[in-house]
């Protein structure tokens, strides 16, 4: 019975240390920019751009951008320009996924910015 026991306790600490194994992924959404310009270089990059930690990729031709969710643990968003590169394609800024609504937003549209306090 003891022996049961333990073997149980050690089982919960190999399952617990999984689980923290698994907390401890740092699973982030970085858009990059880039000259992204017509559906076969989205395709390209949907083919090809699945590298280390690499969860998803979402292409978005209109607005030049490429949305990659990957583990921060296992990849940076600069070893990710590179990867862009390796592709052909030129990155000119990254961003968050809130950083990024606004450029949106904001980005080759007339209108005002009052509202942030600041003048272009």
């Amino acid at each position: 019975m003891k022996k049961i026991i333990i073997l149980a306790v050690a089982l919960l600490a190999v399952a617990g240390t999984a689980v923290a194994q698994k907390a401890a992924k740092q699973i982030v959404t970085t858009v990059f920019i880039t000259d992204l310009d017509c559906e076969n270089c989205a395709k390209k990059v949907y083919d090809n751009f699945y590298g280390k930690g690499v969860r998803s990729v979402k292409c978005d031709v209109a607005t030049k951008s490429v949305a990659v969710t990957y583990d921060a643990t296992k990849n940076t968003p600069e070893n990710l320009v590179k990867s862009f590169a390796d592709l052909k394609l030129k990155v000119s800024k990254h961003m968050t996924e809130a950083e990024f609504a606004h450029y949106k937003e904001h980005n080759g549209h007339n209108h005002s910015h009052s509202h942030h306090g600041h003048k272009h």
